[in-house]
């Protein structure tokens, strides 16, 4: 049975739910002054302000959203709290050095044992399941992807952090269809996002930290952000804003909004879940170029996504645009050719989002003392764990405290512009044509598409 498309909300976001977020106050609508003022209330602005509370208990942090708290990315997600990093180790070393590279892959491996130590310190329940992720390879072509992938983290002296499984091995962990072999990194967790955002908003508000909701902002400007009927006056500014950027005055081409659609099962019956495998609640993927992406939640569903909706012409972000019927309808597709036993399950919610790419493929973080901005964003659909790491670097940037994170790589990196439309626009959906067509070609010819690879470079990769 297909997915029912009428559901806008999110799995983690459900109005019957009793983890839904009460309004944290009403709409900002006048004056006022602050040390910090945060742009958005998804996990970048969330983790700054608890770390700048945590180095600095004084500082009088003001938080804006143009909706409420989670109501972006950060309520959307799959729920995976991964040490993936959209620049590949290469690109890094080009950028810096390959010692900086290997840094870079170290501090987001620890970056997720560390989100789990806050969350076990303050005693939140997230349905938190340090499971790892396991990958497919379904195909000869992936098989051979996996192999690849294996050697490049060995070559870099990461041999630990992805292990190559074969068929009986990936099998144990994942039983899915056509599966010759996969991969295994231990190095990821899954979670319930939105709860994490109640949890992370409850502890900011019980310090003092003042969040408005319903106050969407025009302009970040060095001392002040501006918006509809208000403003913040702030020696420090945070831009927090990822897949909404682009509605930033002078901001428009920093960051292309593309959507991820998702969708989630009713709870899974105990012989068909017992069928899937993924016992430990691994997040879980195949090595296909078009990323899907999916977990177990805490309650016996598959919560399940990927790409293949179009970019929007002009960034233009709308609440229609959340439901894609023909990815929702494919994405159901590929998820019962995975697992055949799903086909009489129910899909009860159906949604999508966008995420935030910056040009070359770089998330970034950054604080310019000059002018008192900073930022952090274009995590590539993997902020849930890069964004906490980006929240925490810029607390000790700007508070001075020292860290070795401030001297990262992706500290203060600066992506250059998307083009102007209609540049943009056929860029970006030609890329996506590219990665349908070349998983069909892959499959009819068993050879790897060396359109992907092309496309690869032209970014940066």
């Amino acid at each position: 049975m297909g997915p029912k498309l009428a559901v806008n909300t999110s799995l983690w976001v459900q109005a019957d739910s009793s983890d839904v977020l009460e309004p944290v106050g009403e709409p900002l609508r006048s004056h006022v002054d602050a040390d910090v003022a945060i742009v958005g209330a998804g996990f970048t602005g969330l983790w700054s302000a608890y770390y700048l509370t945590k180095l600095d208990p004084s500082v009088r942090i003001v938080i804006v959203d143009a909706h409420y708290p989670g109501y972006g990315a950060s309520g959307r997600n799959g729920g995976w709290v991964s040490a993936l990093f959209p620049a590949h180790l290469s690109a890094l070393a080009r950028a810096s050095s390959k010692d900086q590279a290997r840094h870079m892959h170290t501090a987001m491996r620890e970056n997720v044992s560390d989100i789990g130590l806050a969350i076990e310190e303050h005693g939140w329940n997230v349905d938190w399941a340090h499971g790892g992720t396991v990958v497919a390879a379904r195909t000869p072509v992936q098989n051979r992807r996996a192999h690849t992938e294996v050697a490049e983290l060995t070559k870099w002296g990461f041999d630990s952090d992805l292990v190559y499984l074969n068929r009986s091995e990936t099998l144990d962990r994942i039983n899915a269809t056509d599966v010759l072999g996969g991969t295994f990194t231990p190095h990821c967790a899954a979670i319930n996002p939105y709860k994490l955002v109640c949890a992370l908003t409850g502890h900011l508000q019980s310090r003092g930290v003042k969040i408005y909701q319903n106050s969407p902002v025009t302009a970040i400007e060095s001392g002040r952000i501006i918006g509809h009927q208000f403003s913040v006056n702030a020696p420090i500014t945070i831009r927090a804003t990822e897949g909404y950027t682009a509605s930033l005055t002078g901001l428009e081409r920093n960051l292309a909004p593309v959507y991820s659609m998702m969708l989630a099962t009713e709870p899974l019956t105990p012989e068909i879940r017992s069928s899937i495998g993924l016992a430990s609640r691994e997040t879980f993927s195949d090595f296909r170029n078009l990323i899907i992406y999916g977990q177990i939640t805490a309650d016996n569903r598959i919560a399940f996504g990927g790409r293949g909706a179009p970019y929007h012409f002009g960034s233009r972000i709308e609440a229609r645009n959340d439901h894609n019927a023909s990815v929702h309808q494919g994405l159901w597709g590929v998820l019962t050719d995975m697992f055949p036993a799903l086909h009489k399950t129910r899909v009860t919610h159906t949604w999508g989002g966008p995420l935030g790419i910056a040009r070359d493929w770089w998330a970034s973080c950054g604080f310019d003392p000059a002018t008192g901005q900073a930022w952090s964003g274009g995590y590539v659909g993997d902020g849930l764990g890069t964004s906490h790491l980006g929240g925490k670097t810029l607390a000790h940037l700007i508070t001075g405290a020292p860290s070795e994170i401030t001297g990262l790589p992706w500290v203060n990196h600066r992506s250059r512009k998307w083009e102007p439309e209609p540049f943009r626009w056929l860029g970006a959906n030609a890329g996506l044509q590219v990665m349908q067509r070349a998983d069909s070609y892959e499959d009819r010819t068993g050879k790897e598409s060396k359109t992907v690879q092309l496309v690869g470079k032209l970014l940066g990769h």
